[in-house]
């Protein structure tokens, strides 16, 4: 059952009623479709190539052992958190 947490309109608040009461049911239809695509949001399906000076290769492995993980699980984890906006440039 879903709360009446939010400011709802007379027709959305009769969707909200139906549903709670049961009238919806799911076919499933494409449900294997996105069954897949929720799995594969978190398979590792790319690799990707690059190029760094030494210093920072260096720097990298050692906050991966410090981190207590590879360094590619690291750089993974960095891009990941980037894209999402988990990590923000400071000063």
């Amino acid at each position: 059952m879903i709360e009446k947490n939010y400011n709802l309109d007379i027709e959305e608040q009769e969707i909200l009623d139906s549903f709670n009461c049961g009238e919806w049911v799911s076919k499933g239809e494409n449900l294997q479709k996105y069954k897949e695509a929720a799995t594969n949001t978190f398979t590792k399906t790319h690799n990707v190539n690059f190029s760094m000076n030494e210093k920072d290769f260096k720097s990298m492995q050692m906050k991966a052992i410090e981190e207590g993980m590879s360094y590619q699980t690291l750089l993974s984890n960095i891009v990941h958190k980037y894209l999402t906006g988990q990590l923000k440039k400071t000063g």
